[in-house]
Parts: structure tokens; sequence; C-alpha cells
């Protein structure tokens, strides 16, 4: 059985973490997007989801897309499962919002994308 250094460990466990946050992230979206889904499918799922995460070590996070989306999914699971029972009208007002706010996560990530000078410059 091979050795892995602390190094090697602790980047396995940042890329596994960081894989788990974009797993929240697109299942909510998907949820969000439907039509048919309702706050008691959206609730079973989330906590599904927030327990995956929760068994990983938390790690320091370095880009600001993984810090946002940490932040975004620990308030989101405070404000909609923790805190109160959402009615389902209170849930669809609740998709549409959230829905724009994981937009902006994904627009925060993709600005990261084609930062490079040469993507910057003007061919013509």
């Amino acid at each position: 059985m091979k050795n892995y250094t602390p190094k090697q460990i602790e980047k396995y466990k940042r890329q596994k973490y960081i894989s788990a946050l974009s797993k929240c992230t697109k299942n909510l979206f998907k949820i969000f997007r439907s039509e048919t889904s309702n706050y008691k499918n959206y609730r079973n799922r989330f906590i599904d989801l927030k327990e995956e995460l929760d068994k990983l070590d938390k790690i320091r996070l370095d880009s600001e897309h993984s810090r946002k989306v940490d932040e975004y999914l620990e308030q989101l699971y405070k404000r909609t499962i923790e805190e109160k029972n959402l009615t389902e009208q209170q849930f669809q007002e609740l998709k549409s919002v959230e829905l724009s706010n994981l937009n902006r996560l994904q627009k925060l990530k993709n600005q990261k994308k084609y930062s490079k000078e040469k993507y910057n410059k003007n061919i013509f």
C-alpha cells in the first residue's frame, strides 16, 4: 500500500469537498428550476445533500467561488430547513429568488474562466 504525503491527502480532501459543494448546487438548481418540485421533496433532498457534505472534513477553501458557495449553502439550510417549515406558496417564491442567487454564484465561477490576457485582447 502506498503512503501518501500530508499534502496529497489535503489535496484529495479539498477536491472531494469542492465536488460535494458542486453536487449540492447542481441538485438545488435542478430542484428550483423544476416546475413539479415541492417543499417536501426539496427538504428531503437538501437534508440528504447537507448530511453528505457534513460527513466530509471541513477544509480551508482558497477560491472565492467555493467560499461563497459554502456560505450560501449554510445560510440557505439554516433559513429554509432549521428555522422554519415553508408553505408551498412560500416555497414557490423562494424558488425564483434562489435560482437567481445560484446563477450569480455560477457567474462568479465563470468570471475566472476567461480572465487570461489573451482573451481580453481585441483580435480585429
